[in-house]
């Protein structure tokens, strides 16, 4: 298996499943609710929706970063989008945005190849493999919050 490879195949864990540390992003989202979702059991911390809505941009901006585009940095009403519809539909509209998104920054992984790992992001100071094994610490780091968002609910 070639890097690029095991870079997808970590960030697919981190997200579909079968990860080491336990439950994944989609795991952990699949019994819940747009109530559950919008709740905020912790007064001064996002809600699982909030979380779902920042994972997704952030996996875009990796995206579009790998593509070639060089994307400033993201101003609070971008880097973490407000909820504005907490209907169920609007709940199942955000999932599958997530998924679709996460699909569409594997994809471009897997044709990015091996040798765009040591190249420098455009417009920053650091390489597509740090970028890349960051979207999947990034992705870890909120399922943790959404994983004590949940116990916090109960």
């Amino acid at each position: 298996m070639s890097e690029i490879q095991r870079i997808e195949d970590q960030l697919g864990r981190a997200f579909e499943g079968h990860a080491w540390h336990g439950p994944a992003v989609r795991e952990l989202l699949a019994d819940i609710t747009a109530a559950k979702a919008a709740a905020r059991p912790l007064s001064d911390a996002h809600n699982i929706w909030e979380i779902v809505l920042h994972i997704a941009t952030w996996e875009e901006v990796v995206r579009r970063r790998l593509q070639g585009e060089a994307v400033a940095d993201l101003p609070p009403e971008q880097d973490w989008p407000p909820v504005q519809d907490i209907s169920e539909a609007a709940w199942r509209q955000a999932l599958d945005d997530l998924k679709r998104g996460h699909r569409a920054l594997r994809e471009a992984i897997v044709r990015s190849g091996e040798m765009r790992l040591a190249e420098m992001v455009p417009g920053k100071e650091h390489s597509v493999y740090h970028m890349l094994q960051g979207v999947i610490q990034h992705d870890l780091y909120h399922a943790g919050q959404i994983a004590v968002l949940k116990k916090a609910r109960t």
